[in-house]
């Protein structure tokens, strides 16, 4: 990935200890979006994301929790089942990633 170009990222967690994982919640908060329960995406450029990367590794206990880096392609290919999320029109971040199919057949 260029140094400045974006990418988006689903981010996942899995936090063994309730105070760290409060801890982690908050900081995902501050740089991305909450898709589900312990499941963020942010759109970052290289230097970003190693700086999430290093803020998160300070967060939390790494032999005790779990935290992982997906990255999306430019135009996601998505199958959902259940609700959807997303009202008709409403973007994901900055990407333009129409989201107003979602949950349809």
């Amino acid at each position: 990935m260029a140094v400045n170009q974006r990418q988006l990222w689903l981010i996942s967690y899995d936090i063994a200890d309730p105070k760290r994982l409060v801890r982690v919640h908050r900081w995902l908060k501050s740089v991305g979006l909450p898709v589900q329960y312990s499941v963020f995406s942010a759109s970052l450029n290289a230097r970003e994301l190693r700086h999430l990367r290093e803020q998160l590794a300070a967060r939390i206990h790494c032999k005790q929790d779990d935290i992982r880096f997906y990255p999306l392609p430019a135009n996601p290919r998505q199958v959902c089942l259940g609700v959807q999320i997303f009202l008709e029109g409403i973007y994901l971040l900055e990407s333009n990633i129409d989201l107003s199919g979602i949950g349809r057949a």
